[in-house]
C-alpha cells in the first residue's frame, strides 16, 4: 500500500504545489492515484489555510477528492486543527461525510474518546502512534487497539542519518504488529525517504507526499504529490510482493469502514499501481 499524504499542516509560505482549496486537493489526488497511489490522507483547510475539523469544510475536501478518485480517503483529527478534545468530539459529531478513515494520535489528550466515536460512526481509525512519545505505551494498553484499521507509525525523527534507528526503536516499542493490526511506516523531512525504504525492506505499507517532503530522494524540489508518488514507488518496488506492501491483514470484524454510496462514476480515477 502506498498512501499519498497531500498536505498536511503546510500552508502558503511552502509554495504553490500545496494542495489547499478542494478543488485543487482533488486534482492532487487525483494525480497522485494516476502514479499509483492507493490511499489519500488530506487535511481540510479553513478559508485562511489552517487545518480544521469543520464539518462544512470536511464535506467539501471529501466530495471533491471522491468525484475523481475511487480510492480510501481520510483525514486528520490532530490537535493542533482543534486543540480542546470535547470541541474536537463536537466538530466529528457533526461531519454529514465521513471519511473512510481518520488518523487519530493516541499521544493527545481525547484520543481513546474520539477513537471510539469514529468506530461507532462506522469510519476506520489510523492509530498514529508517534516516536518520542507514549503513543506506543497508551495503545498497547488501550481496549480500542485490536478494533482500529491500521497503526500509523510516524517516525518524527528528522535528520537523515539517524530516522531509520529511531524508526527500528518505534517498531520495537510496538512489537512489530501490534493486536495483529497492519502498520504503516513513515518519516518526515529529513527523514522520510531512509524511513520510506525502510518500510519497503520490512514489506511495511507506507506513505509519501507533500505533507511529509517537500523534496525528492535527490535532494531536488518535487513538483507535485504524483511525482513523490512516482518515486516512492521507485524506491519500494524492489521490495514488492513483501508482507504489507501488498497483502495487508485483513481489517477486524467489529470494524465497520465506511463507503461511499453509489456507483463509482467514470470520471474517477482508480489506482494503477500493482500495489493493493
Amino acid at each position: 500500500m502506498m498512501q499519498v499524504c497531500l498536505n498536511g499542516s503546510r500552508g502558503a509560505a511552502d509554495g504553490a504545489r500545496v494542495p489547499m482549496s478542494p478543488g485543487a486537493m482533488a486534482d492532487s489526488a487525483a494525480d497522485a492515484v494516476l502514479a499509483g497511489a492507493t490511499d489519500v490522507h488530506v487535511h481540510p483547510k479553513s478559508p485562511c489555510g489552517q487545518d480544521t475539523l469543520s464539518p462544512r469544510a470536511v464535506s467539501a475536501t471529501l466530495t471533491e477528492i471522491r468525484s475523481r478518485v475511487s480510492v480510501p480517503v481520510g483525514v486528520t483529527t490532530g490537535a493542533w486543527a482543534e486543540p480542546d478534545p470535547v470541541l474536537r468530539l463536537e466538530h466529528v459529531r457533526g461531519w454529514t461525510v465521513l471519511p473512510d478513515h481518520a488518523s487519530v494520535n493516541w499521544h493527545e489528550p481525547g484520543a481513546e474518546e474520539l477513537a471510539a466515536l469514529l468506530i461507532e460512526l462506522g469510519v476506520g481509525v489510523e492509530a498514529g502512534v508517534w516516536s518520542g512519545t507514549d503513543g506506543a505505551a497508551r495503545f498497547a494498553a488501550s481496549a480500542l487497539a485490536p478494533r482500529v484499521l491500521r497503526v500509523l507509525a510516524e517516525v518524527t525523527d528528522t535528520d537523515p542519518d539517524t530516522a531509520e534507528d529511531t524508526a527500528h526503536t518505534l517498531l520495537a516499542d510496538l512489537g512489530g504488529s501490534p493486536h495483529g493490526r497492519p502498520v504503516l511506516l513513515h518519516g518526515e523531512d529529513g527523514g522520510t525517504w531512509p524511513v520510506l525504504r525502510l518500510a519497503g525492506r520490512l514489506g511495511l505499507a507506507t506513505r509519501i507526499g507533500l505533507e511529509d517532503t517537500l523534496s525528492l530522494p535527490t535532494g531536488e524540489r518535487a513538483v507535485s504529490n504524483a511525482e513523490l508518488v512516482r518515486a516512492g514507488l521507485a524506491q519500494t518496488r524492489p521490495f514488492q510482493g513483501r508482507g504489507e506492501l501488498r497483502d495487508q491483514p485483513p481489517p477486524d470484524p467489529q470494524t465497520k469502514t465506511h463507503t461511499p454510496g453509489g456507483a463509482h462514476s467514470s470520471n474517477k480515477i482508480h489506482s494503477s499501481t500493482p500495489f493493493p
